[in-house]
């Protein structure tokens, strides 16, 4: 991983971009409830440094799910420097989807959709299941929930790709339901980010079809996880 290219990425190639974007995470910020993290040093590593961290593990052209998009993390910032990728964000919550649908059209983002639905309703519609080839999610749920919810949507030979902090026994407990689900860890990558601590991309390749009746859905990947 190439920080340095990273930071150029940001802060020069794309830099008209990232500054309209952090405007807008900074006036869309409690009246969307998407952020805590305001400061520009806080937006630049937390924000859009660790989204771009996984963009190698995209795979060029990918068609990409991610699950509770929130504020844009990682998907706008992957977006920005990866023009090839088509994302469909899905967000539970209506107030974030505004907010999201707004930096779409302010930044000209092709190629991405905006869904307002709970993860487990979009992965049971014939639509969006197993389509994609790449599904990620960042800061939403412990890992083995979160592979319930994002396993789903991925074709076979597709990606997972979790961005998680410390997880070493996060990943061991959720060993059985990426397995179940039919997932197998491809890679598990660890890096730093200044004021962000010890970081994690858990990368898991989706290697069987998920079994029809998962995700469970009645919260059930939260209060029971595999």
């Amino acid at each position: 991983m190439d920080i340095a290219r990273l930071k150029h990425l940001i802060q020069v190639e794309h830099a008209d971009s990232f500054a309209l974007f952090a405007s807008l995470i900074k006036e869309h910020a409690k009246m969307y409830n998407i952020t805590s993290v305001l400061d520009d040093e806080g937006i630049f590593y937390r924000h859009f440094l660790d989204s771009i961290a996984g963009e190698e593990y995209f795979f060029e052209g990918a068609n990409v799910a991610e699950i509770g998009s929130g504020g844009g993390f990682p998907s706008v910032p992957l977006k920005i420097i990866r023009d090839d990728l088509s994302f469909t964000l899905i967000e539970s919550t209506g107030k974030k989807c505004g907010h999201l649908e707004e930096v779409v059209e302010k930044l000209r983002l092709k190629c991405v959709q905006v869904k307002n639905m709970r993860a487990e309703d979009g992965a049971r519609d014939p639509s969006l299941r197993e389509k994609f080839d790449v599904c990620c999610a960042r800061a939403v749920a412990p890992l083995n929930t979160l592979s319930e919810y994002c396993l789903p949507y991925v074709k076979v030979g597709g990606r997972f790709i979790a961005y998680k902090g410390e997880c070493g026994e996060e990943l061991d407990n959720a060993a059985r339901a990426i397995k179940i689900l039919g997932g197998k860890v491809e890679q598990v990558v660890k890096y730093e980010l200044e004021n962000c601590g010890g970081r994690t991309l858990v990368i898991v390749k989706k290697v069987a079809p998920t079994p029809a009746g998962y995700p469970r859905g009645r919260g059930r990947e939260r209060k029971n996880p595999l």
